[in-house]
């Protein structure tokens, strides 16, 4: 009982089928204050295209509607896709969280503030940290100042920073994750990690996830859901892999920057059409594999 006992949900599948609850949003406020780095309450989950629950879903985003500490209404954008082409997709999530809560005609000023936090269980660039922020400024050239924004709101003029109105982006680099857990976020760290909380853990969010996630404490068809999860990462993680290995090995027999980029393509390829096959025989829906591996109907089915 003890195994069972210490062992948590991992975040990135407890986010999207446990924590949408009113009751529960306590573990993602904590969750969001921490790595934003200020209170933060959230205001309801938003239902978008993107929220759906089913136990491939972790290629989609989870849109939150949510409050800072000045009461402002903002909306945070959080991602765990695995894809290619991260980047743009972060981008393109943000561009459709800002156009989705915004009504047609409506006047500009009431584009809402986005913040785009990715938990990362994988390889992402190069870099140290374990933890990157990004955010637009506007920099002087010559002088290297940062351009202020001054625009009339209620008959005063109001001056406001760029950054104060752009996305900005957290990308929490698990895997990058190397320390003793000592701060708030370390804490947070190592559960994204490795899945431990420590009892007496005074973190935002934490004490609340200590008694929520627990692996126990789910039903006998949430455990069989969450475990088809996890088979499910390993395998695309695991053909990834082969793909990787496979292409840079035909790039370097041809010699040539055209066999690299053929040998890569190829297994590309042949990485969407394994794991479509691995997923077809795990009995996932045909639907949902031409979703998540982009085969069209006709290739899964001859699979």
């Amino acid at each position: 009982m003890t195994e069972w006992k210490d062992r948590y949900i991992r975040f990135d599948w407890a986010i999207k089928r446990l924590l949408r609850q009113k009751a529960n949003f306590d573990v993602l406020e904590g969750f969001l204050t921490v790595f934003i780095g200020e209170p933060i309450t959230i205001v309801e989950i938003l239902e978008s295209e993107g929220n759906q629950l089913h136990e491939y879903d972790k290629y989609n985003r989870v849109d939150i509607k949510a409050r800072n500490s000045k009461g402002e209404i903002i909306l945070i954008e959080v991602q765990n896709s695995r894809e290619a082409d991260y980047l743009e997709r972060i981008l393109y999530g943000v561009a459709k969280a800002i156009t989705e809560h915004i009504a047609i005609g409506r006047p500009y000023r009431e584009v809402k503030k986005v913040y785009s936090i990715s938990i990362l269980y994988f390889d992402l660039g190069k870099g140290t940290d374990y933890l990157y922020h990004g955010q637009n400024r506007f920099v002087g050239v010559h002088t290297h100042d940062s351009l202020q924004i001054t625009r009339k709101e209620q008959d005063a003029l109001v001056g406001r920073k760029p950054e104060e109105i752009f996305p900005e982006y957290i990308l929490i680099r698990v895997n990058e994750f190397n320390q003793v857990a000592l701060s708030p976020m370390e804490e947070w760290m190592a559960y994204l990690k490795e899945g431990i909380i420590r009892p007496d853990t005074t973190a935002p969010g934490l004490s609340e996830a200590r008694q929520k996630l627990q692996y126990y404490a789910m039903s006998e068809g949430e455990r069989r859901a969450y475990e088809e999860h996890l088979n499910a990462i390993v395998i695309h993680d695991d053909v990834i892999s082969t793909a990787k290995r496979e292409g840079r090995w035909e790039g370097r027999e041809e010699g040539l920057a055209e066999g690299r980029e053929e040998g890569l393509a190829e297994g590309r390829a042949k990485e969407k059409m394994e794991m479509a096959k691995r997923m077809k025989e795990m009995g996932m829906e045909i639907a949902a594999i031409h979703q998540i591996s982009g085969l069209s109907v006709q290739q899964i089915e001859q699979l």
